[in-house]
Protein backbone atom coordinates (compact mmCIF):
# COMPACT_ATOMS: atom_id res chain seq x y z
CA UNK A 1 0.00 0.00 0.00
CA UNK A 2 1.35 3.33 -0.84
CA UNK A 3 1.91 6.01 1.98
CA UNK A 4 -0.17 8.86 1.82
CA UNK A 5 0.71 11.89 0.86
CA UNK A 6 1.90 14.57 3.43
CA UNK A 7 1.03 18.18 1.60
CA UNK A 8 -0.42 18.84 -1.71
CA UNK A 9 0.76 21.64 -4.17
CA UNK A 10 -2.95 23.21 -2.71
CA UNK A 11 -1.38 23.59 0.62
CA UNK A 12 2.57 24.26 -1.02
CA UNK A 13 1.42 27.28 -2.82
CA UNK A 14 -0.24 28.89 0.42
CA UNK A 15 2.14 28.23 2.08
CA UNK A 16 4.51 29.72 0.04
CA UNK A 17 2.22 32.46 -0.60
CA UNK A 18 2.12 33.45 3.03
CA UNK A 19 5.95 33.08 3.24
CA UNK A 20 6.18 35.45 0.27
CA UNK A 21 4.27 38.20 2.43
CA UNK A 22 6.65 37.76 5.49
CA UNK A 23 9.72 37.15 4.44
CA UNK A 24 10.34 38.81 0.49
CA UNK A 25 10.75 36.43 -2.68
CA UNK A 26 14.24 36.22 -1.36
CA UNK A 27 12.70 33.90 2.04
CA UNK A 28 10.57 31.88 0.00
CA UNK A 29 12.64 28.75 0.01
CA UNK A 30 11.98 25.30 -0.89
CA UNK A 31 13.24 24.98 2.79
CA UNK A 32 11.15 27.38 4.60
CA UNK A 33 8.14 25.95 2.30
CA UNK A 34 8.48 21.98 3.49
CA UNK A 35 8.61 23.58 7.30
CA UNK A 36 5.24 25.74 7.13
CA UNK A 37 3.79 22.46 5.08
CA UNK A 38 5.61 19.76 7.73
CA UNK A 39 7.62 17.99 5.63
CA UNK A 40 11.17 17.71 4.58
CA UNK A 41 12.65 19.92 1.52
CA UNK A 42 12.85 16.79 -0.98
CA UNK A 43 9.25 15.72 -0.32
CA UNK A 44 8.36 19.25 -2.35
CA UNK A 45 10.16 17.76 -5.11
CA UNK A 46 7.28 15.98 -5.79
CA UNK A 47 4.76 18.65 -6.23
CA UNK A 48 7.26 21.15 -7.78
CA UNK A 49 10.57 20.63 -8.94
CA UNK A 50 12.69 23.16 -8.25
CA UNK A 51 12.07 26.75 -6.58
CA UNK A 52 11.68 28.38 -10.17
CA UNK A 53 8.16 26.16 -10.52
CA UNK A 54 7.45 27.33 -6.70
CA UNK A 55 8.01 30.67 -7.96
CA UNK A 56 5.60 30.19 -10.61
CA UNK A 57 3.11 28.15 -8.98
CA UNK A 58 3.17 31.04 -6.13
CA UNK A 59 2.65 33.76 -9.02
CA UNK A 60 -0.07 31.94 -10.88
CA UNK A 61 -2.27 32.05 -7.53
CA UNK A 62 -1.53 35.45 -6.22
CA UNK A 63 -2.59 36.46 -10.59
CA UNK A 64 -5.84 34.21 -10.32
CA UNK A 65 -6.77 35.98 -6.64
CA UNK A 66 -6.12 39.60 -8.62
CA UNK A 67 -8.62 38.07 -11.52
CA UNK A 68 -11.59 37.07 -9.16
CA UNK A 69 -10.73 40.15 -6.88
CA UNK A 70 -11.33 42.18 -10.39
CA UNK A 71 -14.42 40.00 -11.89
CA UNK A 72 -15.86 40.92 -8.51
CA UNK A 73 -16.15 44.63 -9.30
CA UNK A 74 -18.81 46.40 -11.15
CA UNK A 75 -16.74 46.60 -14.22
CA UNK A 76 -15.98 50.24 -13.83
CA UNK A 77 -12.58 51.80 -14.39
CA UNK A 78 -12.48 53.23 -10.96
CA UNK A 79 -13.22 50.06 -9.10
CA UNK A 80 -11.46 48.14 -10.98
CA UNK A 81 -8.09 50.11 -10.62
CA UNK A 82 -9.30 50.62 -7.25
CA UNK A 83 -9.38 47.07 -6.69
CA UNK A 84 -6.50 46.23 -8.36
CA UNK A 85 -4.88 48.82 -5.53
CA UNK A 86 -6.87 46.85 -2.47
CA UNK A 87 -4.94 43.78 -3.81
CA UNK A 88 -1.67 45.68 -4.15
CA UNK A 89 -1.87 46.84 -0.63
CA UNK A 90 -2.78 43.56 0.94
CA UNK A 91 -0.33 41.33 -1.22
CA UNK A 92 2.80 43.95 -1.92
CA UNK A 93 5.02 41.00 -2.15
CA UNK A 94 2.72 39.22 -4.33
CA UNK A 95 2.20 41.79 -6.65
CA UNK A 96 5.28 42.43 -7.56
CA UNK A 97 5.93 38.42 -7.90
CA UNK A 98 2.92 38.94 -10.50
CA UNK A 99 5.08 41.33 -12.53
CA UNK A 100 8.09 39.23 -12.75
CA UNK A 101 8.76 36.43 -15.42
CA UNK A 102 7.24 34.10 -13.16
CA UNK A 103 4.12 34.78 -13.74
CA UNK A 104 2.35 32.88 -16.80
CA UNK A 105 1.25 34.57 -19.63
CA UNK A 106 -2.02 32.91 -19.70
CA UNK A 107 -2.73 34.12 -16.13
CA UNK A 108 -1.88 37.41 -16.83
CA UNK A 109 -4.28 37.24 -20.06
CA UNK A 110 -6.89 35.97 -17.92
CA UNK A 111 -6.46 39.37 -15.60
CA UNK A 112 -6.30 41.24 -18.33
CA UNK A 113 -9.56 40.79 -19.04
CA UNK A 114 -11.95 43.42 -17.43
CA UNK A 115 -9.44 46.35 -18.27
CA UNK A 116 -9.54 45.27 -21.68
CA UNK A 117 -12.83 45.27 -21.42
CA UNK A 118 -13.41 48.78 -20.07
CA UNK A 119 -10.86 50.29 -21.42
CA UNK A 120 -12.40 49.25 -25.27
CA UNK A 121 -15.82 50.88 -24.09
CA UNK A 122 -13.97 54.12 -23.14
CA UNK A 123 -10.89 54.41 -25.81
CA UNK A 124 -13.12 52.03 -28.71
CA UNK A 125 -12.03 48.67 -29.49
CA UNK A 126 -9.70 50.09 -31.98
CA UNK A 127 -7.32 51.54 -29.01
CA UNK A 128 -8.51 48.90 -26.07
CA UNK A 129 -5.09 47.42 -26.35
CA UNK A 130 -2.72 51.09 -25.77
CA UNK A 131 -5.32 51.86 -23.36
CA UNK A 132 -5.45 48.98 -20.96
CA UNK A 133 -1.26 49.49 -20.77
CA UNK A 134 -2.12 53.45 -20.12
CA UNK A 135 -4.30 51.78 -17.38
CA UNK A 136 -2.26 49.50 -15.69
CA UNK A 137 1.46 51.33 -16.64
CA UNK A 138 0.00 54.57 -14.76
CA UNK A 139 -1.62 52.31 -11.37
CA UNK A 140 1.09 49.93 -10.92
CA UNK A 141 3.70 52.64 -11.25
CA UNK A 142 2.01 54.53 -8.82
CA UNK A 143 1.12 51.69 -6.57
CA UNK A 144 4.66 50.77 -6.49
CA UNK A 145 5.49 53.95 -5.56
CA UNK A 146 3.19 54.27 -2.70
CA UNK A 147 4.34 51.11 -1.65
CA UNK A 148 7.95 51.78 -1.55
CA UNK A 149 7.45 55.35 0.35
CA UNK A 150 8.07 57.29 -2.36
CA UNK A 151 5.24 59.95 -1.93
CA UNK A 152 7.39 61.97 0.59
CA UNK A 153 6.10 65.72 -0.35
CA UNK A 154 3.14 65.33 2.17
CA UNK A 155 -0.39 65.83 0.67
CA UNK A 156 -3.31 63.32 0.27
CA UNK A 157 -2.02 60.05 -1.40
CA UNK A 158 -5.52 58.95 -1.54
CA UNK A 159 -6.57 62.14 -3.12
CA UNK A 160 -3.54 62.37 -5.64
CA UNK A 161 -4.80 58.79 -6.55
CA UNK A 162 -8.27 59.81 -7.44
CA UNK A 163 -7.15 62.62 -9.18
CA UNK A 164 -4.92 60.65 -11.36
CA UNK A 165 -7.52 57.91 -12.59
CA UNK A 166 -10.25 60.77 -13.48
CA UNK A 167 -7.33 62.53 -15.75
CA UNK A 168 -7.22 58.90 -17.04
CA UNK A 169 -10.45 58.41 -17.30
CA UNK A 170 -10.91 61.67 -19.18
CA UNK A 171 -8.09 61.30 -21.32
CA UNK A 172 -9.31 57.81 -22.63
CA UNK A 173 -12.94 59.08 -23.55
CA UNK A 174 -10.97 62.39 -25.29
CA UNK A 175 -8.94 60.37 -26.87
CA UNK A 176 -11.82 58.10 -28.65
CA UNK A 177 -13.87 61.61 -28.98
CA UNK A 178 -10.76 63.42 -30.75
CA UNK A 179 -10.24 59.78 -33.03
CA UNK A 180 -13.86 60.11 -34.52
CA UNK A 181 -13.78 63.81 -35.38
Amino acid sequence: MPTPEKTSLSRIVAAGRDLLESNGQQGLTMQSVAERVGVRAPSLYKHVGSRAALLTAVAEATVDDLTAQLEATDGSLEELVRGYRRFAQARPEGFRLMHSAHAPPQSLARAAGPILRVSGALAGEQDALEAARLVTAWATGFIEMELNGAFRLGGDVDRAFDYGLSGIRRALVEGRSAARA
